[in-house]
């Protein structure tokens, strides 16, 4: 009978030896059909038993590793050329796994609120725009590219290992109808540019602020919030939707968020607030220069919400103002947003294709240094008071300003010493804007979109709006950033 026992009891341990050294596993984000960084160190990374040994093997190269005492495990693949070959990737411990149909490219991380999570389904329902050729509306008919690839964060699954390793799909069907249409038509528009395959992650929630997109210490580390408790569940999403992201090699961070945060009539906080997140993110990937390009909010009636704190129409273009001045950090790029709400009650805008192709510009000439490029609208830079009229000077003027509709330039105040604004005649007169008002002989000072609907037609002759603006801004100057980067 004890012979018995014993043998039975090292049957039980002979079994759970042999579960323990087949428990290799990978995080949710390595899968079939995913698309890895090209030219940087790709990592791989996941669990097993303590002290197993770890192969990675992947188009030529193989690496290995041996776990650490809580069975974690990491490895490095050397920098690769982008491909198009669908390839398979080989990670083999006591047991194996096999990665198939995977390509190297660009990797785009895209985070934020409603507006980034907006899917294809509803793109697909948006009025119609008057464009020649294949209308956005209808992209889901037309999506097939097996170059652009997918991945959509599900906030209660990411930190959950999946046997299955399905998490990425080829951007079309049922996969893609969920799936951001900011995000894949940034996708669609570096793949025509860059002819290499494009991995996007969507890893957004409607109606969040930004405080949940990272950890409390991240937000204590910049001076200016720390002495100022910040509320709004910090780590929130972070933790679940973001953390078990890191290391997957990335290019860098799209950012379409600050509805919330508007609504709470927010303004330098919210400078540091981006300050605190983009250092974190950073951190986490271990790069401090990973670009973090982001969309400036769309026109809306803030100031008629039911649930306003305090807002007035003026409300919007300041926070506009405090996402702008997030550009004094290193690697940051913005788009500008004032043309794309065909219905100023709706915080939904429906270009969402727009937005896409505008990120996309800014990462083609600010990420991948492609030349002969404008990704930017008029930015103003400098005034000079000449008599009873204000010169105003941009930079980003592409091949010439224009009045996007021909009409008379619009959304101009101007004021004197007494700051009391009016609206301007404004023109153009070659590189320049020439602002005036009879109500105003000696001025001072300029605004331009400066209502939270102002929709305004200056623009340079390659199709991009204006920045609003407003000559006597204090934010700009105040903000210098707390994080060391």
């Amino acid at each position: 009978m004890r012979f018995s026992r014993i043998f039975s009891g090292l049957i039980v341990l002979f079994a759970f030896t042999l579960e323990a050294k087949a428990s290799v596993t990978l995080p949710r984000v390595l899968g079939h059909n995913m698309v890895l960084q090209r030219e940087k160190p790709v990592c791989i990374w996941g669990t097993a038993a303590g002290g197993e040994r770890i192969t990675v093997a992947f188009s030529g190269q193989r690496k290995e590793t041996v776990t650490d005492n809580s069975g974690n495990w990491k490895i490095y693949l050397d920098p690769m050329p982008a491909s198009s070959e669908g390839s398979q990737m080989t990670i083999t411990a006591s047991n194996t796994i096999k990665l198939e149909n995977i390509l190297v490219g660009e990797v785009w991380l895209c985070s934020g609120q409603s507006n980034m999570e907006f899917t294809m389904r509803k793109s697909s329902k948006m009025k119609r725009p008057a464009v020649e050729g294949q209308n956005p509306v209808d992209e889901l008919n037309y999506a097939k590219n097996p170059d652009i690839r997918i991945f959509l964060v599900n906030r209660k699954e990411l930190a959950k290992p999946d046997s299955l390793h399905r998490g990425w799909n080829i951007a079309r069907d049922s996969a893609l109808r969920v799936f951001s249409a900011p995000a894949y038509f940034f996708a669609k528009e570096l793949n025509k540019h860059l002819h290499v395959p494009v991995g996007v992650i969507s890893s957004a929630v409607p109606g969040s602020a930004i405080e949940p997109w990272a950890p409390a210490d991240a937000f204590n580390a910049c001076a200016y919030l720390k002495e100022r408790k910040v509320q709004n569940d910090p780590g929130k999403f972070y933790t679940p939707m973001i953390r078990p992201l890191v290391p997957f090699t990335i290019k860098g961070f799209l950012w379409y968020q600050g509805e919330t945060n508007c609504f709470l009539n927010e303004r330098l906080e919210y400078t540091h607030k981006m300050e605190a997140l983009i250092a974190r993110w950073r951190k986490d990937w271990g790069d401090k220069k990973l670009p973090f390009n982001f969309v400036q909010i769309a026109p809306f009636k803030y100031s008629e919400a039911k649930d306003k704190t305090g807002l007035t129409r003026e409300s919007l273009p300041e926070f506009r103002e405090a996402q702008a001045a997030a550009l004094r950090l290193p690697n940051t790029g913005m788009i500008v947003t004032t043309d794309l709400a065909d219905n100023l009650s709706d915080i939904h805008p429906s270009f969402k294709w727009e937005i896409g192709r505008r990120l996309a510009l800014v990462a083609l000439e600010k990420n991948y240094g492609i030349k002969n490029l404008v990704s930017s609208g008029p930015v103003y830079k400098g005034l000079k008071v000449k008599g009873n009229k204000i010169e105003l000077t941009f930079s980003s003027i592409g091949s010439g300003l224009i009045s996007k509709d021909g009409k008379p330039l619009s959304d101009f105040l101007i004021a004197g010493r007494d700051k009391k604004f009016v609206p301007a005649q404004a023109e153009i007169r070659g590189d320049k804007v020439i602002i005036s008002s009879a109500l105003v002989p000696v001025p001072e000072a300029v605004r331009f979109a400066w209502v939270e609907t102002a929709q305004p037609n200056l623009y340079n002759k390659e199709g991009l709006p204006a920045r609003p603006f407003r000559t006597d801004n204090i934010l700009f100057s105040q903000f210098k950033p707390d994080i060391k980067n």
